[in-house]
């Protein structure tokens, strides 16, 4: 049996609370109780918890780290109970264990392990959000304007302790296609659904010029369609829904203008907020990556870092192609990752901040956001 440490014992006891989307109370009580004991002041908004100071008071580094305490619904498929965590020989078995409790845990240990050691340079926050599986108006966006500016983010979700520099965003458009009701058997009416066929053959043959170095091109694809009430009658509506992926070369509004110049039908967004993202190659968080000898790649997967108004990368413990799976699990050896994958990268980080200002030969330093 693996030895217990202080990680392994908060996730197991964090993955007992059930914490779905909208639902994280409990969770957040226990979280929020766990970090008061440590000795830590915690700020909370709603069910996110904010360590560190709420308004920057000086001019070193601000870095935040940031994970989620929500999970989604049990799939199916799980055989033992998802919110009674299991502790087998190498792993802990339970809901969100991956994504992303982990990632939770390890962040916590990370805080306490190294903000007074970076304090010189470095002013280290540490936020626990809600409502990350839903992009949820109470989560991460209710937090972020009250710390002010931030230099840095890192985004704890499973990636195998590998920085994601990249991320896809997305918009959800609502479709109508308008057409007149007729019968069928005389040829009457104008019917709906073929209408809305030709904006679907339209969308598909949307190009998108400017690439991307680290993402896909965008897409837009259409989901679900729905119409007509009975077989005689030709429909005078088409509903459908449009998935669009957006890529860091083209905004959620420029994409939903390229959409509609070839659309007849009705096309309204269900929200734009969800923007994709890239660091600058000249960040302080990109040249730090490259020196711990990390992998950087675009991610097609959304998570809070669309929402997130600074530069920020994704990266944590764990596998996502566990996420939202039945028996998703973590291995012990993915949590000692990540605490040893983070500590490496704020320690570089510390690092470059010394050295440049040493050669700067003065107290300030400039970094680029």
């Amino acid at each position: 049996m693996k030895k217990e440490t202080t990680s392994n014992k908060l996730l197991t006891e964090m993955l007992s609370i059930p914490a779905l989307s909208r639902e994280e109370h409990q969770r957040a009580d226990f979280l929020e109780n766990y970090l008061e004991s440590c000795g830590l002041v915690v700020f909370r908004k709603h069910n996110n918890l904010l360590v560190g100071e709420l308004e920057r008071k000086d001019s070193r580094l601000r870095l935040l780290l940031n994970s989620h305490m929500d999970t989604v619904a049990p799939a199916q498929g799980w055989e033992s109970d998802p919110y009674q965590p299991q502790v087998r020989s190498d792993r802990i078995i339970g809901l969100g264990s991956n994504d992303a409790g982990a990632s939770v845990v390890t962040m916590i240990a990370t805080y306490r392990e190294l903000a007074a050691r970076l304090e010189e340079k470095i002013e280290l926050l540490l936020l626990i959000s809600a409502e990350e599986e839903v992009s949820g108006s109470n989560g991460i966006s209710a937090v972020l304007p009250l710390p002010g500016d931030v230099d840095g983010v890192i985004v704890g979700e499973p990636t195998g302790m590998q920085p994601a520099v990249a991320e896809r965003g997305l918009m959800v458009l609502d479709g109508a296609a308008m057409g007149k009701a007729g019968h069928a058997a005389r040829n009457e009416g104008d019917n709906a659904i073929y209408r809305a066929m030709n904006d679907i053959q339209s969308m598909a043959g949307l190009k998108f010029e400017r690439k991307s170095d680290w993402l896909p091109d965008p897409g837009a694809q259409v989901t679900m369609i729905s119409a007509g009430t009975n077989h005689n009658v030709v429909p005078d509506l088409c509903r459908f829904v449009v998935d669009v992926r957006s890529n860091d070369r083209y905004s959620n509004r420029e994409m939903l203008e390229m959409i509609r110049s070839v659309c007849m039908a009705e096309l309204n967004p269900r929200s734009t907020r969800l923007e994709s993202s890239s660091l600058d190659p000249g960040h302080f968080l990109m040249e730090s990556v490259m020196k711990c000898g990390l992998r950087p790649y675009g991610s097609s997967s959304l998570s809070d870092m669309a929402l997130i108004p600074y530069p920020a990368i994704k990266m944590g413990p764990g596998d996502p192609a566990r996420s939202h799976t039945a028996e998703e699990f973590i291995l012990f050896s993915e949590l000692e990752a990540g605490i040893s994958g983070y500590s490496a990268l704020l320690m570089t980080i510390l690092e470059m901040a010394r050295s440049r200002e040493k050669q700067a030969g003065k107290n300030g330093i400039t970094y680029h956001n």
